[in-house]
């Protein structure tokens, strides 16, 4: 599944030591191990300082050619100035960033609760002054922007609508863009997430997930991200869903060989 990208929200993690990481991993070979584990990983950090670009390019050589980095808009620009007064910032943001080239996956415009639908003229004008040459993802957490106008407006920029597991919103299916963004952020009331093991068993959830995911694979790129408060251990979260994924993928050969091969019989026939 090429087109296929699991991963995690961060990977910085020390009490994954011992249980992700071997024990004597100290945190500057985090990134490399985590690499050869996962194709993709969304940069948290991000929200809360734009990075050095010295630190953009060492994360790029440490990863795998094939590896993609998602990375979260700074939260002066989403939070804090609502997308008003940041053109400097976004273009400091994007400069940085754009250092790891092929590299980079998605761009992640996450707002608060208080961001709703009086401020879509805004969001507008913002996506509209966005270079074309990213892919960019917005997650809402404000019911009243689920309308026909806000998904148009994403379609019409080519923007992905993060389909995001939360307690703060109901779920969302709406496709916007060629590609697929999803976050399993889980309930931080109901799970721990620095325990380094799976606290609330999600094998059913997953099974669904998986069930959801599994028509758009091959048509189009699928990043997807596990939260530490999905069911406590994120790790464990990819290595089930993508059985499931495995296993729908397999079934779907199956019939599509058995279709053939029925097709195939009655074109002798005949």
């Amino acid at each position: 599944m090429q087109n296929l990208h699991l991963g995690t929200i961060g990977w910085s993690y020390d009490f994954w030591k011992g249980v992700f990481y071997p024990k004597k991993t100290v945190s500057k070979d985090y990134l490399p191990y985590y690499a050869h584990q996962f194709n993709t990983v969304e940069v948290d950090s991000t929200f809360y300082r734009i990075p050095a670009k010295t630190t953009v390019t060492n994360w790029k050589q440490q990863v795998n050619q094939n590896f993609l980095f998602s990375l979260k808009f700074p939260q002066l620009i989403t939070h804090i100035r609502m997308l008003k007064d940041c053109q400097y910032e976004t273009d400091i943001f994007l400069e940085t960033v754009g250092l790891l080239g092929e590299k980079l996956g998605a761009l992640l415009l996450q707002f608060p609760p208080n961001f709703g639908v009086d401020h879509l003229s805004d969001l507008e004008v913002y996506l509209e002054k966005l270079p074309k040459v990213h892919r960019y993802v917005i997650e809402v957490r404000n019911k009243s922007l689920l309308t026909p106008a806000f998904y148009s407006l994403l379609t019409d920029n080519k923007v992905a609508l993060a389909w995001a597991d939360t307690p703060l919103m109901a779920q969302i299916g709406e496709v916007t863009a060629d590609f697929l963004y999803i976050r399993w952020e889980g309930d931080r009331k109901r799970v721990n997430g620095t325990l380094g093991k799976i606290e609330i068993n999600r094998a059913e959830d997953l099974k669904t997930e998986a069930e959801k995911l599994t028509p758009f694979l091959g048509k189009m790129d699928v990043l997807g991200y596990f939260g530490k408060y999905y069911s406590g251990y994120p790790p464990l979260d990819i290595a089930i869903i993508q059985d499931y994924l495995d296993a729908n993928e397999a079934g779907r050969k199956k019939c599509f060989l058995k279709k053939f091969r029925s097709t195939a019989t009655t074109s002798r026939t005949l």
